[in-house]
C-alpha cells in the first residue's frame, strides 16, 4: 500500500488532470449510453436530425445542393480509409526519424479506436436512422459513431503530438483548433447525412477525446523523459 501512495505521490499535475478529463469523458459516455439503451433520446435525435432537413420533404437537406456533396467530402475525412493511409504515413515518417515510440503512439491511437468502434457497435448493436434515405452508404450498426470516435481519437492525437514540438503558442494554438475543428466537423456531417443520430455522435466524440488523451499523454512521457533514441533537440522543429 505504502508503495502504491508513493507512486502516486510522484505523479506530475498533467497525469492528475488527464486522468479527470478521461474519467470525464467514460462517465459521459456511460451516461449517453445508459439515456440511448433505455430510449429516452430518440425524441431529442429525431429532432435534431430532421431539423437538418425541409419540412415539406425530409428527403431534401438544407441548404443549396452542393452542400450534401461537401457534406460527403468531410465525412469521408473520419472515414477508416482516409485515417488508416494518414496514420501509415504518419508512422513511416517517425521511424524514418527514429522515432519508435511515438509511431507506436499513433499506431495505438487509430488501431485502438477501430478496435474499440468495433467491439462497441457490437455491443450495442443500434439501428441506423431510418426516417430518411442515407446520403452515403452504411454498412455498420449505429452506436457509437466509428467516424467520430476515429476521427477524434486521431486527429486530437496527431494535433497534441505535433503541437509539442512547437515553441510558438500561436502556432500550438492553430494546430489543436485545427484538430477540434476536423472532428467536430466530421460528427456533424453525420448527422447531416443522415447516417448517424446525434447521441451516436457525441458517444464517439467522448470515447476518442479520452483514447487521444491517453495517447497524447503517453506521448508526453516519451518525449519529455528522453525514451526515443535521440534527444528532444534533434526533434522536429
Amino acid at each position: 500500500m505504502q508503495k502504491i501512495l508513493t507512486w502516486l505521490g510522484r505523479r506530475e499535475i498533467a497525469f492528475w488532470i488527464v486522468l479527470l478529463m478521461i474519467s470525464g469523458s467514460m462517465w459521459l459516455f456511460m451516461e449517453v449510453a445508459d439515456e440511448v439503451t433505455e430510449g429516452e433520446t430518440l425524441a431529442m435525435d429525431e429532432k435534431i436530425l430532421l431539423s437538418l432537413r425541409n419540412p415539406d420533404n425530409p428527403e431534401d437537406l438544407l441548404g443549396p445542393p452542393w452542400l450534401e456533396q461537401v457534406g460527403k467530402d468531410i465525412t469521408a475525412l473520419g472515414g477508416n480509409t482516409v485515417l488508416t493511409l494518414l496514420s501509415v504515413w504518419v508512422m513511416i515518417f517517425l521511424l524514418l526519424i527514429h522515432k519508435r515510440k511515438l509511431a507506436l503512439v499513433v499506431l495505438l491511437a487509430t488501431g485502438g479506436a477501430l478496435l474499440a468502434s468495433f467491439m462497441l457497435k457490437s455491443g450495442f448493436d443500434r439501428a441506423r436512422p431510418d426516417l430518411v434515405t442515407h446520403a452515403t452508404l452504411v454498412y455498420t450498426s449505429s452506436f457509437p459513431s466509428g467516424h467520430s470516435m476515429l476521427s477524434a481519437s486521431t486527429y486530437l492525437t496527431l494535433g497534441a503530438l505535433l503541437a509539442q514540438f512547437q515553441t510558438s503558442w500561436r502556432v500550438k494554438l492553430l494546430i489543436i483548433c485545427t484538430s477540434v475543428l476536423l472532428t467536430l466537423l466530421v460528427g456533424i456531417s453525420r448527422v447531416y447525412l443522415g447516417v448517424h443520430w446525434p447521441t451516436d455522435v457525441v458517444a464517439g466524440w467522448t470515447v476518442g477525446s479520452a483514447w487521444a488523451l491517453m495517447c497524447w499523454y503517453l506521448s508526453r512521457q516519451f518525449v519529455h523523459e528522453k525514451i526515443d533514441s535521440e534527444p528532444v533537440s534533434h526533434q522536429i522543429d
